[in-house]
């Protein structure tokens, strides 16, 4: 069965394919850092969620996800649906292979409460529009979708390119297919990040591309609208996208030597507790000034949690409350 695209071997893939080698050895190399590595990984998962959304035009934020309110709720859902599919791709629930059924699980995980036709391939034709609502590409016929989706899953099984050409071509594959009414987009990427895992190129679950796809947003339309077999471009683009995500994720671990019992706090936590080490004595709105977008409830929250785990002391009472290193 002939592949759906193909790509030349450029030098600059050559070059990235380096990188990610040196990425993964350096990363897989790293001390265990257990409750390091699972804060890490927990923001990798959440903030790949939120990016995947949001390059489908998500507005939520990252501190919104734990909020417990019910604005954004659908907002909200989306991601949280994302998270839970990305979780059980990083489970050891997750399938060896992939599957019709597969992305069948994966688009009921995306659209679940949130969409129609959950875990069903397209009946009808499809186009892409644009944001002038001009269509850009006709999607191939519902009669189609059997061939071309044994295409995709022929070419995802075999080992013939490295893991993370492997999982970009399947990614540009998957969207030009399109097998769905809706939530495309997000199966395409978790499909990507099922075959780095199913590769052990997962790199730790550390590592997710979603947010560099965000911020070039852009690029990554125009390029998933190539109309030739030849797909290089779009290769080159995702490749990078894991050398640049990759090397971040080192930077923030390479100095990390030993963990402290504050490494047990959620990031935001950890950053209040920085300041108030910093600061010695602390006020509650010095905190947030340095968070001024996230609500005082969940700030007084994170700072009861503190207190109750004995990171910090209180000092004074109401209006003249400050909180100290204990």
């Amino acid at each position: 069965m002939d592949q759906l695209y193909t790509h030349k071997k450029t030098q600059r893939i050559n070059d990235l394919l380096v990188r990610i080698e040196v990425a993964k050895k350096v990363i897989d190399l790293l001390p265990q850092l257990p409750h390091i590595e699972t804060n890490l990984r927990r923001q990798s998962l959440l903030k790949s969620s939120l990016f995947s959304a949001r390059i489908e035009g998500n507005t939520l934020e990252l501190f919104e996800i734990d909020e417990n309110k019910k604005t954004k709720a659908h907002e909200k859902k989306e991601v949280l649906n994302i998270l839970k599919a990305l979780e059980w791709i990083h489970s050891q629930k997750a399938p060896k292979l992939v599957t019709k059924e597969v992305l069948l699980t994966l688009h009921e995980y995306v659209l679940d409460g949130i969409g129609t036709d959950l875990g069903k391939f397209r009946q009808e034709p499809s186009a892409i529009f644009n944001q002038a609502g001009i269509a850009v590409y006709m999607t191939p016929p519902p009669t189609h979708l059997p061939y071309l989706l044994d295409q995709l899953l022929a070419y995802s099984a075999k080992e013939d390119d490295h893991p993370a050409i492997t999982a970009g071509v399947s990614h540009f594959t998957f969207e030009k297919i399109h097998p769905f009414i809706d939530g495309n987009g997000r199966v395409g990427r978790l499909l990507s990040s099922l075959i780095l895992k199913q590769r052990d190129y997962a790199l730790r679950g550390l590592v997710g591309m979603e947010e560099y796809f965000n911020e070039h947003r852009t690029s990554y339309y125009d390029l998933l609208l190539i109309p030739a077999p030849d797909i290089t471009p779009f290769v080159e683009f995702f490749l990078e996208g894991i050398v640049i995500s990759a090397e971040k994720t080192f930077e923030q671990l390479k100095n990390v030597k030993e963990e402290k019992a504050s490494d047990t706090l959620l990031p935001r936590r950890q950053e209040i507790l920085q300041i108030i080490r910093e600061q010695h004595l602390c006020s509650f709105d010095q905190i947030k000034r340095r968070f001024s977008k996230i609500p005082d409830s969940s700030l007084h929250y994170d700072v009861q949690v503190l207190l109750k785990k004995g990171f910090v002391k209180k000092l004074g009472t109401t209006r003249g409350v400050v909180y100290s290193i204990k």
